[in-house]
């Protein structure tokens, strides 16, 4: 099967699913649920329903036993808008991404908040030593001056 026409049919299984979910599904236990994506396999066989639920852990099951009852429905709709000869078998999945990305965000929030503080310390912050802790030849002594033989660093008379 060409994988352009498999996504091209998972595109419009999303369609259907979302358009199904908003106007003709009026289960009371379906709650505020966005459809994110959908993938089918490549013999058109079995197809996954990703989505989302805003609320809580307990609307979330709400949500997913709405969305098994209502199953049968949703998957005759898929078939009769698809032309396909076999529908597919429909399968939902909770879609845990948006609860990842939004704890992703938080952990940047953090992060650049630490990284404001770490910044405002530095501002005010000094050296323990001096400013530049490197010897230069001036401080040696005369500018000529280089570098005493080794012998006489080593405390022996030069020969």
């Amino acid at each position: 099967m060409d994988a352009a026409r498999a996504r091209k049919i998972a595109d419009r299984i999303r369609q259907v699913v979302a358009e199904m979910l908003e106007r003709r599904i009026k289960d009371p236990r379906l709650g505020f649920v966005t459809v994110t994506d959908a993938r089918i396999t490549n013999d058109l066989s079995d197809a996954t329903v990703f989505y989302t639920v805003f609320g809580s852990e307990a609307e979330r099951a709400d949500s997913a036993a709405a969305l098994e009852s209502a199953k049968g429905l949703i998957r005759s709709e898929v078939g009769r808008q698809t032309g396909l000869r076999h529908t597919p078998t429909l399968t939902f999945t909770h879609d845990p991404i948006p609860e990842s990305a939004r704890h992703l965000n938080d952990l940047f929030a953090e992060a650049r908040a630490r990284d404001a503080e770490i910044a405002k310390r530095a501002e005010s912050a000094r050296h323990a030593g001096d400013a530049d802790p490197y010897r230069k030849p001036e401080d040696r002594g005369e500018a000529g001056d280089d570098e005493d033989e080794p012998s006489e660093r080593a405390g022996y008379p030069a020969t």
